[in-house]
């Protein structure tokens, strides 16, 4: 197996390297006749597109993508749907000075060690910049999923400790740090100056949210709609933890408070996070994720370099402040392609038209 190819039915397939020619990569599965362009995917590249907000990196890239196959006059073909976005803004001597160090933090070690080599420009695949093509993937299983009557947001509910309160997730797509609180962006803002200042990072937690998903998704056992997410959020580098629902306090509640209760008109919360026994409720799917922080900074850390010689590192370059807020769409893109190979699945057996 490929650790390069994502689901079952509805399959996402990526390649390249923070430092190559470009990323791209494979949509197999998707329908016919759902309507798709280069401006719809677009739409989800811009939002996590490097060089904008107070905690991005200063590489500028355009990620200007390209439709390569499987759509003709704006509608999916139902063959494979081939994209492509270019690297434009590729700087390998930024790297030079620290290409026989092992990074703290990042794969350079665990790469060498599986592979006997590795590329030092950018951490080659393991860079966050390889998240660019799971962002288009999942723009196209959004739009199959919007023509099911699905809709996927995701927003921060938290930025270098600091909580926001969820009192407008619709809005936060056109937020600063996708936040669903106007009133957190101006504490977030000061956070990312002082740690920018001091050479250091952060990190945070962002929620993603299902609105329109049927019940009946997911398969007992081995294949659950929460394990399901949980691997596919896990999958994206810098998160270190997920939850579903009430998640982590759901262990500190009595089972009385915990259970979500049923009556005429619906269930009267949503601690499940809208899966009961690993398949979904109709309720919102809710899960998420806790992103550690980046950990290329310019604080001084003890390393070895490939000899094994002891070595102290400061790390210059272009680096983001936090994965947040460019993380957001990518972890959003990874739920919706979650939900779309599971919704294949149920109509391949049988139990969807």
């Amino acid at each position: 197996m490929s650790g390069s190819i994502f689901g079952r039915l509805f399959r996402l397939t990526t390649f390249g390297e923070s430092h190559g020619p470009g990323l791209g990569g494979v949509v197999d599965g998707c329908p016919s006749n759902i309507p798709l362009s280069e401006e719809m995917i677009q739409l989800e590249l811009d939002r996590r597109r490097p060089g904008r907000g107070e905690a991005s990196t200063a590489r500028r890239e355009p990620d200007r993508v390209r439709l390569l196959s499987g759509v003709f006059e704006g509608l999916t073909t139902g063959t494979a749907i081939g994209f492509f976005i270019e690297n434009t803004d590729q700087r390998p001597r930024d790297y030079s000075r620290i290409k026989d160090l092992f990074r703290p933090g990042h794969a350079d070690f665990t790469y060498q060690a599986k592979y006997g080599l590795r590329d030092y420009r950018g951490g080659g695949r393991a860079s966050g910049r390889e998240t660019v093509a799971r962002v288009a993937g999942g723009a196209v299983a959004q739009e199959f999923l919007r023509a099911e009557g699905v809709e996927v947001r995701a927003y921060t509910v938290e930025l270098g400790g600091l909580r926001a309160g969820v009192v407008d997730p619709a809005g936060a797509r056109d937020r600063e740090f996708f936040s669903p609180d106007p009133e957190a962006v101006a504490a977030w803002s000061e956070r990312v100056r002082e740690v920018r200042a001091a050479g250091d990072s952060l990190g945070g937690v962002v929620e993603i949210e299902a609105l329109g998903v049927p019940p009946g998704l997911g398969e007992p056992v081995f294949d659950k709609l929460d394990a399901r997410l949980a691997y596919a959020l896990m999958g994206v580098g810098a998160v270190k933890a997920v939850e579903i629902g009430a998640g982590v306090a759901a262990a500190g509640l009595l089972g009385s408070r915990n259970n979500d209760p049923l009556t005429p008109e619906g269930f009267g919360s949503n601690n499940a996070g809208g899966v009961l026994g690993g398949i979904s409720s109709g309720q919102a799917v809710v899960a998420r994720a806790y992103v550690k922080p980046i950990p290329s900074i310019a604080v001084s850390q003890r390393t070895v370099d490939v000899s094994g010689r002891a070595a102290e590192l400061e790390i210059g370059g272009r680096h983001d402040i936090s994965a947040i807020p460019r993380i957001v769409p990518v972890l959003k893109a990874m739920v919706a392609l979650t939900l779309a190979d599971l919704m294949l699945m149920d109509r391949r057996l049988g139990r969807r038209a």
